[in-house]
């Protein structure tokens, strides 16, 4: 995928507009209201041409971003090495059929306690603060008397509005797994006690969404505004989770799974104006994916185009929904991990699959 580009000479505000008319085929480009101050994107322009065929972007030039000519490499700068040819994911992933990622639907469990409310009442506000942040104005937004599941607007998002809501929130996204999953690990080693297999699942699901955002990085690079808010988001939402774990895991996985519900709505809205043809570029079917998602799903051949990009991060998304939902419904210390143990021999019926189920399993459900 190629950037178009534009000159590093500060020009005046009426080229500047003629620029951006000229180049607007090429670049899509977002504006985070924050702070009164800009903070811009960079979008992987789509090229009918075969590869082999494309021209590189004129030297001495830069994209509508605040990070310098000089910065702008991949986000996966190959390593020449003499023996390595590889380095494949950690976890690889177990991959899902057409049918499991078409029957993935938004859905919304209700609050149960003044525990559940809390956490219900946090993502609402994170999703109004990010709402606000990126510009989303009141025609862009869905239903909200049904928030988690309506999925139609007035006007769709663009290209470049989408990558800076789903850049933003996968960097922090990967954030609460780490958490649960180390503070999990140290409370094993100092307790003396085996975990019961929730670690190698909250560390996974850290892994997943860290994969999510670096496929995303390959459709848009960010600028340096958009890093610093990045970095400042991360500093807080970790302390954060940090925090909120050690007073009460149980509300904390509450917390995830109702974040996991808005990444559900916000993907199948996203997949929805792909489909209606809102999103001309992610529309066209020679749209070229990232490979490192294909290696990742292991997708198809045929089946690789940006809409069956977003069927797999949907599933991977509501997989979270219905493990997080799951875990919160589990006595914390004593429960072992449903989503990764054997079942007795003829009570596999028993044995969940998280992604179908958007308001978690119940404790008798799985434990008994």
């Amino acid at each position: 995928m190629i950037s178009f580009e534009a000159s590093k000479k500060i020009c005046s505000p009426k080229q500047a507009a003629k620029l951006s008319r000229a180049v607007a085929p090429f670049l899509y480009q977002a504006h985070v209201v924050g702070l009164g101050y800009p903070a811009t994107i960079r979008v992987a322009a789509i090229t009918h041409q075969p590869r082999a065929s494309r021209q590189p972007a004129p030297s001495g030039r830069r994209n509508f971003s605040t990070t310098s000519a000089n910065q702008l490499r991949d986000v996966f700068p190959a390593k020449d090495t003499a023996f390595i040819r590889r380095t494949p994911p950690a976890w690889e992933h177990p991959g899902y059929t057409e049918e499991e990622m078409l029957a993935v639907t938004p859905g919304h469990r209700p609050p149960e306690t003044a525990g559940d409310w809390v956490a219900w009442k946090l993502v609402r506000f994170a999703r109004w603060a990010t709402d606000f942040a990126t510009g989303i104005g009141r025609e862009q937004q869905v239903d909200m008397k049904n928030p988690t599941t309506a999925v139609a607007a007035e006007k769709p998002l663009t290209e470049a509005q989408w990558l800076v809501r789903v850049i933003f929130l996968e960097s922090i996204a990967g954030v609460p797994g780490m958490v649960a999953g180390m503070l999990r690990h140290l409370h094993s080693l100092r307790r003396l006690k085996r975990d019961n297999g929730w670690i190698e699942t909250l560390l996974e699901e850290s892994f997943n969404e860290r994969m999510h955002l670096l496929i995303c990085l390959k459709l848009g690079s960010p600028g340096l505004f958009m890093k610093t808010m990045i970095l400042g988001a991360q500093g807080v939402f970790f302390n954060a989770m940090f925090l909120s774990y050690l007073i009460s895991p149980k509300i904390t996985h509450r917390f995830v799974g109702y974040l996991e519900e808005e990444a559900v709505h916000t993907y199948t809205r996203m997949l929805r104006e792909i489909e209606q043809g809102d999103l001309p570029k992610w529309s066209d079917p020679s749209f070229e994916i990232p490979e490192i998602a294909v290696d990742y799903w292991r997708m198809p051949e045929g089946k690789r185009t940006m809409r069956d990009l977003i069927l797999y991060i949907r599933a991977d998304e509501a997989g979270h929904r219905g493990v997080n939902h799951t875990l919160a419904n589990l006595k914390q210390k004593e429960d072992p991990n449903p989503f990764v143990s054997e079942y007795r021999v003829g009570e596999e019926k028993h044995k969940p699959n998280a992604a179908l189920k958007p308001a978690g399993y119940e404790r008798e459900e799985v434990i008994g």
